[in-house]
């Protein structure tokens, strides 16, 4: 089940045809307008669908599963930028950006995980699918302040209050704004009313998301030398932090929340997983200046390859052996 095949999706090879595309010289290109709106559809898409879940739950039940999210979703960013600004020794515009991706989390490892349990008969609990939808917007929001403490000359290392306009930048940011707005939208509206409009979210978001990543398949191309100015560190962060993330993760659902096997593998997952879908758009249209060849090949080409071939079984072993 793990190998090599588990890459072959239309969407990440729409990334590879791209990035192809670019090494040839081909005259390939998209509208810049067109680009920006393909981002558009695909956090608003991302943000319906969760606030849908969100409407379903128990808030008293779900009360500690929301709250390890946003612990999660806040807490991992900041660790990660601390690893790429120390260790790796990366720009902090750039580390910002890669930061908020390994804060966020990848639908497509989370569903292979679930699909890995479903082949071993093993059952897990539901709040994890609301942590899903959680988790996007705080490390998102978290990458956008630590880009503009950089911006501002406030990221240098010594400890600095961060300023009110910071937040408020961060929050009225508008990937922030479409994210958090269409959950918010998705969570109170009739579902009568909701089921009008999703299918236009659900049949199209596929063929969207490999459009968008035909594009910055091709933007990472012609940024691949930023990548290889630092490729050799941060070809080992790309490895090293799915597994803090993970063993905070398995701390999460074990100890914290109490889960069994399968939903601490899930929340595991969550953790050590890096957004390719929800925050590349955000950070493209937030920190223009950050390189996508660094963040996608990252997430996409690294991180995630990494979690689906040796990653989910490797955490499945661990959260078995919490449950003794």
């Amino acid at each position: 089940m793990f190998s090599l095949s588990n890459m072959l999706i239309p969407a990440i090879l729409f990334f590879a045809l791209g990035f192809l595309a670019q090494l040839i010289r081909s005259d390939l290109k998209f509208p810049p307008d067109l680009a920006k709106a393909l981002s558009i559809y695909l956090l608003v898409a991302i943000g319906l669908h969760g606030g849908i879940e969100l409407a379903k739950i128990d808030a008293a039940g779900a009360l500690s599963a929301v709250a390890a999210a946003l612990g999660l979703g806040f807490g991992l960013p900041v660790i990660a930028y601390a690893i790429l600004v120390w260790a790796v020794r990366l720009d902090r515009l750039n580390a910002a950006a890669i930061s908020a991706h390994y804060g966020s989390v990848s639908a497509g490892t989370f569903v292979t995980a679930i699909a890995f349990l479903d082949s071993l008969k093993v059952s897990h609990e539901s709040y994890p699918v609301i942590m899903l939808a959680i988790m996007e917007s705080p490390a998102i929001i978290i990458g956008l302040v630590l880009a503009n403490m950089a911006r501002k000359g406030q990221g240098n290392g010594h400890q600095k209050r961060v300023s009110r306009e910071l937040v408020h930048d961060a929050f009225t940011n508008g990937s922030v704004v479409l994210l958090l707005g269409s959950m918010l939208l998705g969570a109170i509206a009739q579902p009568a009313a909701l089921d009008k409009i999703m299918p236009f979210y659900d049949m199209m978001f596929m063929g969207v998301l490999s459009l968008f990543l035909l594009d910055m398949g091709m933007e990472a191309a012609r940024r691949i030398g930023d990548f290889r100015k630092v490729g050799p560190s941060l070809l080992v962060f790309g490895v090293t932090m799915p597994l803090v993330g993970a063993a905070v993760g398995l701390a999460t659902g074990h100890w914290l929340l109490g889960f069994g096997v399968g939903g601490t593998l899930l929340v595991a997952v969550l953790a050590a997983s890096a957004s390719y879908i929800a925050v590349p758009p955000a950070m493209r249209l937030a920190v223009p200046e950050a390189s996508p060849a660094l963040f996608l090949t990252l997430s996409l080409g690294v991180t995630f390859p990494f979690n689906v071939i040796v990653g989910i079984p490797l955490y499945f072993w661990a959260a078995q052996r919490l449950a003794g």
